[in-house]
């Protein structure tokens, strides 16, 4: 009889985000009367539409497709050049040394982070923060790097947590345990926290030092106010040979149903014997994938012209409003919060020593708020609960109102 592959079933429990699709799902059957008042801040779904200058291109993208002329089939390996091209443009202004060969687009970056793991070993020692994107750990899981799980710690034996406390300001720190994969993301999902350029150098001398990889996740550089803070960890002197990148259209330009995203991997990153990292990407991306559609790429280089860009901005700002109303709503309110400045996400300490998922019935069940509880993140993560900013201004400041009434 065929054998299930053993490393899935170290899994613990069904992902974050599809338990708690599940306990909603439950929750309104049971309660038909309250489903058209819950207000949705736990998935970081966005919610306004296309930007116009994307639906214009959309639209003209399309009409290509309809003629034999100017009809697309599959799409080039690494992406469309006219994309590539555009996405690289970017990363020189901002003074990091990116070429459009370095660039690999693709469905999303939650793929990406899940797949990228790989073209490494397989007992490559991972380093996770703590709490953490669920989809770094799991997919290490799958791939056999976790070891079994310990119950009594609440996490696998054989990766590196890094915690991220109120103590450290969420930051990681360099672990004492060296190893070979180095998660980092930043702005933070969940925390919110982001990290300056001194504290990210550290991390790349770090990892060159050692022989490390950084698996860096800058899906929501977007929502950077501060000018000091790094957009891009390629901001950083030796970052070339340490550090992959991971990027996202879904937060900054909404294309969370259209798909879309990149990762950079430098020709200059190389494993043990010389080994080029970004050839192992490009068999890997060659084989197993097809490219994103035409008409996902037409669109994405649309975010990079001057009206897509100023468009998005203003979705940015529409988001990060909304983290305000949040994080200035529950402060106010006696609250510990943090986050919600230079991300879209506000990381706050659950009231009255409830656990994260206690917090999360008590929204639900009584305000009718879904948010997203923090021990789904990680061990540090209990006693903490994240919410999004990404619903309508109006829910937002609906949940909140709802939160600081009931005290």
């Amino acid at each position: 009889m065929v054998k299930a592959n053993e490393n899935y079933l170290r899994l613990q429990g069904s992902y974050l985000f599809s338990t708690i699709a599940r306990k909603v799902s439950e929750y309104t059957a049971a309660h038909k009367d309250q489903a058209d008042h819950i207000i949705r801040l736990g998935i970081g779904d966005v919610t306004q539409p296309l930007a116009p200058k994307i639906i214009e291109t959309l639209h003209g993208a399309v009409d290509e497709m309809a003629d034999a002329a100017t009809f697309h089939g599959y799409a080039p390996d690494l992406g469309y050049q006219f994309l590539r091209d555009a996405i690289a443009k970017e990363y020189t202004d901002r003074g990091c040394e990116i070429r459009p060969d370095e660039i690999f687009v693709s469905d999303g970056a939650k793929s990406d982070s899940g797949n990228i793991q790989e073209i490494f070993s397989e007992d490559a020692k991972v380093a996770v923060c703590d709490p953490v994107y669920p989809v770094y750990v799991d997919s290490n899981v799958m791939a056999g790097r976790s070891g079994d799980w310990d119950p009594a710690k609440n996490c696998y034996k054989n990766f590196i947590y890094m915690p991220c406390t109120a103590d450290n300001d969420f930051i990681a720190e360099i672990p004492k345990e060296q190893p070979d994969l180095i998660y980092l993301c930043f702005p933070n999902n969940p925390t919110g926290a982001a990290i300056t350029k001194d504290r990210l150098q550290e991390w790349v001398d770090y990892a060159n030092r050692v022989g490390a990889v950084i698996l860096y996740d800058a899906a929501y550089e977007a929502y950077i106010s501060d000018p000091s803070l790094p957009h891009s960890i390629y901001e950083c002197d030796g970052a070339r040979t340490c550090a992959i990148e991971i990027r996202s259209f879904s937060k900054n330009a909404g294309f969370t149903g259209v798909r879309l995203g990149f990762t950079v991997i430098p020709t200059d990153l190389k494993a043990e014997g010389g080994v080029s990292m970004h050839d192992l990407w490009a068999r890997r991306h060659g084989t197993k994938y097809n490219g994103a559609p035409y008409i996902v790429q037409k669109a994405g280089a649309s975010v990079y012209t001057p009206e897509g860009r100023k468009q998005i901005e203003g979705q940015v700002a529409y988001y990060m409003r909304n983290a305000k109303c949040i994080y200035d709503g529950l402060k106010d309110a006696g609250y510990t919060v943090y986050g919600g400045v230079n991300a879209p996400y506000i990381w706050l300490k659950t009231p009255d020593h409830m656990t994260s998922w206690e917090f999360f019935d008590y929204l639900l069940s009584e305000l009718n708020i879904v948010g997203t509880p923090g021990s789904g993140f990680g061990p540090c993560g209990e006693g903490y609960f994240r919410l999004t900013a990404f619903g309508s201004y109006e829910n937002t400041k609906e949940a909140i109102d709802r939160i600081v009434s009931k005290g």
